[in-house]
This record gives C-alpha cells, sequence and structure tokens, in this order.
C-alpha cells in the first residue's frame, strides 16, 4: 500500500517518453488511485489545459476519485506550479534521461511525426509560430488528434533537446528554491529508480521489483 498520507496527491512531471507509464503502474502497484493517459484522453484535461480552464480538470469526477497522476496534462509547460499551489503537500515526480536517447525515443514512436495533435505539440515544444504559418498555407491540418497530416520533428534534434533539458532543469530550480522535499528528482538509467522513488513516498519496494512498460526501440 502506499505512504502515511491517503488523501496526498503525487503528480509525475516526467515528459513523454521518460518512463510515465511505467510509473502509472508503480503507482497502481502500490495502492495509489491512477488516472493516466486514459483518463486524460476521455475528459479533455489537455485541452482544457491549451484553454486555461484548469478547473474544468480538477473539477472532474475522474480528478477527484484518484490521487496519483502521470502522462499529461501534468507535465505541460509551467503547469506544475499551478499543481504546486492549488494542492499543497503534494508530492512531485520527476524522470530524466540522457536526451540523446530521448530523442531518439520520440522519433521511433510516431516514425518522426509529433506526438498528439499539431496544435498542443507545438504549444509544448516552442513551435507555434511554425504551425500557423504551415496552417494558414494549408500544408498541415489542425485536429485534435493525430489523424490528420501531421508536422514532422526529424532534423529538429538540438532544438527539442533543448526544451526537453529547460523543462527538466525549470523543474528542478522551481522545487529547490520553494520545497525541495516535495520533488523526487530520478534518473530512468538508475537501477535502483523504483526503490528511490518508493523511500520518496513512503513505500517499501522489494529488491527484486521491475516496472516497465510502453517500450519502443531507443526507449526505457
Amino acid at each position: 500500500m502506499h505512504g502515511d498520507n491517503p488523501d496526498r496527491k503525487v503528480f509525475c512531471l516526467s515528459m513523454q517518453r521518460n518512463g510515465t507509464t511505467s510509473v502509472g503502474k508503480f503507482l497502481r502497484d502500490f495502492g495509489y488511485r491512477w488516472a493516466g493517459w486514459p483518463a486524460d484522453r476521455d475528459n479533455g484535461w489537455s485541452e482544457a489545459w491549451y484553454r486555461g480552464d484548469f478547473e474544468a480538470i480538477f473539477g472532474s469526477p475522474a480528478f477527484q476519485q484518484a490521487n496519483g497522476f502521470e502522462d499529461s496534462p501534468w507535465w505541460l509547460p509551467d503547469f506544475y506550479k499551478i499543481l504546486f499551489h492549488r494542492f499543497p503537500g503534494s508530492k512531485f515526480i520527476l524522470f530524466t534521461r540522457d536526451p540523446n536517447t530521448w530523442f531518439r525515443s520520440m522519433v521511433a514512436h510516431s516514425g518522426g511525426n509529433v506526438i498528439g495533435s499539431n496544435r498542443a505539440h507545438c504549444k509544448v515544444y516552442r513551435r507555434e509560430l511554425e504551425f500557423f504559418a504551415m496552417l494558414e498555407s494549408g500544408l498541415i491540418d489542425d485536429l485534435p488528434d493525430d489523424s490528420g497530416r501531421l508536422m514532422s520533428i526529424t532534423g529538429r534534434s538540438e532544438h527539442y533537446k533543448d526544451v526537453y533539458r529547460l523543462h527538466n532543469t525549470e523543474v528542478v530550480d522551481f522545487f529547490s528554491r520553494f520545497a525541495p522535499q516535495d520533488l523526487h528528482q530520478g534518473s530512468l538509467e538508475d537501477p535502483l529508480k523504483w526503490q528511490r522513488l518508493g523511500a520518496f513516498l513512503g513505500v517499501e519496494v522489494p529488491a527484486d521489483y521491475q516496472c516497465r512498460l510502453n517500450v519502443s526501440p531507443g526507449s526505457l
């Protein structure tokens, strides 16, 4: 079972392709009421984040019934600051990995295309002006999912790695200044990552515990 405060919320702030699905399984395995990508998809949480309607997220039954959260929208730009102030006492998780390995996993996931919709992806990865120019030129579609003509991430490794490093750096900087005890920073390459996460959350994780989901070429 999970730690000594069953009402405390735990948010995973790791960017996509950083073991988020595995974190979700870890939370389930240790008694948390989990909300991951299916909850986002079914409740439109990322769309609500995009339009700034945070109460549509926090007021949804799926959010109120859960206390362990991973995947979107929690890692989206600066949302952790909203969560930190809105839910005092929460705990936060940030797993990182080698940026080159991360970008290879991004490319492998969708064959070099953006992950998700063009609009949301470009907001997250700072390509908004390019998105609007291509949309006006009729080169891409503005659909709420990935069913239309998509933009590419191929050949943009340095840009994406900069965004990746900036997200991780800003999260660590924020919590180091305001609540260092509330953030667990771990490496996906660490063989003891789950035991260290368990210690942070106040649960005992067996030495032989393994949790590795959604593996694709170049990923963990």
